[in-house]
């Protein structure tokens, strides 16, 4: 298969499955038959185009056979196909999910396809090769998790999409003026050419990317949810059912990050002095603000929501200490993060399902109920706080041991110490949902029956697949190290990149 029909499988095979559900309007069933079969082809697409760009590092292709920089080139290395890949994998655990876990009315109108289509721009965010395109594969990110998030129309619902798409409005208001700002500035939006113009030392406009690069950072900054421009999130996430809000909590905000740190490589790097110290404090305050957020809250999904801002704060301080291992260590910390927080997610979501609430206060007793759900949060969550030998472990020792030759040892002192909260948060909700006695009158509890008994053991799969996963790459962390590393170098090594995008014609 050629390296052009490889790039756009991702993009493809997620839109033609989402055309395939509209086609099939209120037929669950069948849509739910197309989106499997979907999510099945995107995660074999993901490892076709992995091992593809593990032979030849970087693959690059041009649509319409324009040629680069005046193209759309869509390009693909290490970094790009780990998030496809993670994203693939999250999403078949998502699709199992919502099998048992969503309710009919919404999978009958519409879930299907905005999923598929959320997926799609991912795979764009991901694969595009200039900054107008991912401006606009960001709008049809946008335009999905609006959909997404309303799907169903409660009040709490609503109230919260609103708050999402306003915000994200104003984001994508401040990226369309970066870029029109680069633009002006270098007559180019192709990365690989911008990336070549900005490192000429005597380029008259050099000096003026830093403002541009300052709109870059706002904008991804509210998409990612970092400080102070995270409270949007938390009122947004915890609303939608957990078939929708696992998916959009566990990836989008880091596709926000995975941008910024793609730029912040690759284009904005003539003003580095300034920028790196600036990302150190944003980095060190965001993970306080948040883990202080979720040690706050007494509901399941809001500490998890809380936790993703907190944790968006790791995968910044990579790019903050700017070195191969700090940065090799943000994106294995971003791919055990997509697969730990949409876990804890599903794991809340299987506990709502029996019990009819998220409220600490009204749970309990689950380690004697439900045992086998109780070994598969207490994994997960130690997991994300960070415990030996489980993946969060070496995300942060990679980012701690970079800080330390750095020297940036506030901020590697931060980290420890937010992680210490974070394992402070998950004992919280260990505390009072597994361990405590169950209470005697708990509101909203109604007879369990066969059906949904079965219907809950259903919902244990899509949360032991992706523990599998999690276990993987902590007991044996070795190859994704390495393919973060390899991504690494890629990152702070551009002319394998810009000799591919430029000469692939």
């Amino acid at each position: 298969m050629t390296s052009h029909a490889i790039l756009l499988l991702p993009l493809l095979i997620p839109l033609y499955g989402a055309v395939l559900c509209l086609v099939l309007w209120q037929k669950e069933r069948w849509q739910a038959l197309v989106a499997g079969l979907t999510q099945l082809g995107w995660l074999a697409a993901a490892v076709l185009l992995l091992q593809r760009v593990l032979e030849q590092e970087v693959l690059a292709t041009q649509i319409g056979n324009w040629p680069a920089p005046f193209g759309i080139t869509l390009v693909a290395d290490v970094f790009s196909v780990l998030m496809i890949a993670t994203g693939a994998v999250i999403g078949l655990a998502v699709f199992l999910f919502s099998l048992q876990g969503l309710d009919k009315t919404r999978k009958r109108y519409g879930y299907y396809p905005l999923l598929l289509l959320l997926q799609m721009g991912v795979s764009g965010v991901c694969l595009t090769g200039d900054l107008f395109n991912l401006y606009v594969w960001f709008e049809v990110l946008l335009i999905c998790c609006f959909a997404l998030l309303g799907l169903g129309g409660t009040k709490a619902q609503l109230e919260g999409t609103l708050k999402y798409v306003t915000i994200n409005f104003l984001a994508s208001g401040l990226l369309l003026t970066g870029t029109g700002i680069v633009y002006s500035l270098f007559g180019a939006l192709n990365l690989a050419e911008l990336a070549l113009l900005v490192r000429q030392p005597n380029h008259p406009n050099l000096p003026l990317l830093s403002m541009a690069s300052l709109f870059f950072l706002t904008g991804f900054g509210i998409k990612s949810a970092i400080f102070p421009l995270f409270f949007w999130l938390p009122a947004s996430y915890h609303a939608p059912p957990i078939a929708i809000s696992a998916f959009i909590a566990g990836l989008i905000s880091k596709v926000g990050v995975y941008t910024l740190i793609r730029l912040f490589t690759l284009v904005f790097v003539s003003n580095l002095s300034f920028m790196l110290p600036l990302l150190a404090v944003l980095s060190g305050l965001t993970m306080v603000v948040g883990v202080v957020g979720a040690a706050a809250q007494n509901d399941f999904r809001k500490i998890l929501s809380f936790h993703i801002i907190s944790q968006i704060g790791y995968m910044l301080m990579g790019l903050a200490v700017y070195t191969p291992l700090a940065l090799a260590g943000s994106i294995f910390f971003i791919v055990h993060n997509i697969l730990v927080k949409t876990n804890l997610f599903l794991v809340s979501g299987v506990v709502a399902q029996r019990h009819r609430t998220f409220s600490l206060k009204k749970l309990g007793g689950l380690y004697l109920r439900q045992p086998v759900l109780a070994l598969l949060f207490l994994l997960s969550a130690l997991s994300l706080a960070g415990t030996p030998p489980l993946s969060g472990f070496w995300g942060k020792l990679m980012l701690a041991k970079a800080g330390f030759e750095a020297g940036s040892y506030t901020l590697v002192a931060t980290s420890l110490c937010v992680s210490l909260v974070t394992l402070f948060s998950m004992t919280k909700i260990w505390t009072e949902v597994f361990w405590k006695p169950k209470p005697v009158i708990p509101v909203g509890a109604v007879a369990e029956t066969a059906e949904d008994r079965l219907r809950n053991q259903y919902l244990y799969l899509p949360v032991a697949l992706l523990l599998v996963f999690i276990l993987f790459i902590g007991v044996y962390a070795g190859p994704l190290v390495r393919l973060a590393e390899q991504a690494s170098q890629g990152l702070l090594h551009i002319e394998k990149y810009t000799q591919t995008v430029l000469s692939n014609n």
